[in-house]
């Protein structure tokens, strides 16, 4: 479905992506995870079109699309959220979610419609009407992702639309994301909260000081060395294992 192939990204002398390779296959929900900084968003931003690469490509249904602009690439099918949600805070979440809608369809009516659709899907139907102003942290993030479903994308990237919800906010938002794997779209996500890269993901990636460092699956990756080192530092992963052995 798509792939980032030897990606590299560099802010004047920072190397924010670091010869960094991540296949997304069709169908799947592929994880990228690694401690604050490790250039895990720098990377997102360049597989949507916001950051040209220094070296690598971006590939997508085969083929390249490195050097094309956000708005070819949605056409293409690829949507992305972004870390920190800014709705139109004067429009009603069915007013927000159409301006994705409108990638899609012209009309009015139309885009209205097929945003009332999305919000069902994940599950903001009832706040249709309310301005997206008054919505609580995880109604802003069920909206954030709504926006970008509603461009009907085939690969969606989803940028930590977990953080900041409380753990009942996440176990309500896993069969979300993973009913939109089951409707056809492919999901790419970043995500901090382990409970839901454990529950979802069945391949993941991890990012430190711009490399991967480690990928497989979440169980494996978890119990990595390095992967243990990266998040909790030099010693970290002897120390847990004396701990074991104690």
């Amino acid at each position: 479905m798509a792939s980032a192939e030897y990606v590299t990204v560099r802010f004047g002398g920072l190397v924010a992506v670091n010869d960094a390779s991540v296949p997304v296959p069709e169908g799947k929900i592929v994880g990228l995870i690694g401690p604050n900084g490790a250039g895990k968003t720098t990377l997102f931003a360049t597989i949507a079109g916001f950051q040209r690469p220094n070296a690598g490509r971006i590939v997508f249904a085969g083929r390249d699309i490195t050097r094309l602009p956000p708005h070819r690439r949605a056409r293409l099918g690829i949507a992305r959220t972004f870390q920190i949600v800014q709705p139109f805070a004067g429009l009603t979440v069915r007013e927000n979610i159409a301006v994705g809608a409108h990638l899609r369809h012209v009309a009015r009516a139309e885009a209205l419609a097929a945003a009332e659709a999305v919000a069902q899907r994940v599950g903001l139907e009832p706040l249709l009407d309310l301005p997206a102003a008054a919505l609580t942290v995880a109604g802003r993030k069920r909206l954030e992702l709504a926006r970008a479903l509603a461009t009907e994308p085939r690969l969606l990237l989803l940028d930590e639309v977990l953080a900041g919800l409380n753990p009942s906010e996440v176990r309500d938002m896993i069969p979300v994301i993973r009913a939109i794997r089951d409707d056809g779209v492919t999901v790419l996500m970043i995500e901090h909260v382990m409970q839901a890269v454990m529950a979802l993901a069945e391949e993941v990636h991890v990012l430190a000081e711009g490399r991967i460092i480690a990928r497989g699956a979440p169980e494996a990756v978890a119990r990595d060395p390095a992967v243990i080192e990266a998040y909790l530092g030099h010693g970290a992963a002897a120390r847990l294992a004396g701990a074991a052995d104690a």
